[in-house]
């Protein structure tokens, strides 16, 4: 993968998202794909918890914002952005792996209690 296609992948992130389509980010994940987030807790392992790990994201109604640009490196590429939901918004930096077919093989999310602000 060049690095547009690593930039492509975290828009069309984004877009999964901004239309609520698990099914946009099943596309995205390869079959014996990780996710951990945040970074400590027990990864999802497998397409299938992958998948429902982000439509409970999705059924939450959040929202991403990319707040500065993608940084590409070898296989990877990481992204900061913001969580955005009712009543709350979250600061991330994600970090994408790819296999050899373009598949995400790894997400890894950075963040923390002190990452999160709600509104009042």
């Amino acid at each position: 993968m060049d690095n547009s296609d690593k930039i492509a992948m975290v828009e069309r992130y984004v877009e999964a998202f901004e239309q609520g389509d698990v099914n946009i980010i099943r596309g995205m994940y390869a079959e014996d794909g990780v996710v951990e987030d945040p970074v400590g807790t027990e990864p999802h392992r497998g397409l299938e918890a992958i998948c429902a790990f982000y439509a409970g994201a999705l059924g939450a109604g959040a929202k991403l914002k990319l707040t500065g640009p993608a940084r590409c490196a070898g296989n990877a590429v990481a992204f900061p952005f913001q969580v955005l939901m009712p009543g709350m918004q979250m600061d991330v930096i994600d970090v994408f792996e790819f296999n050899a077919d373009g598949k995400i093989s790894s997400m890894k999310a950075y963040w923390g209690p002190d990452n999160m602000q709600t509104e009042s």
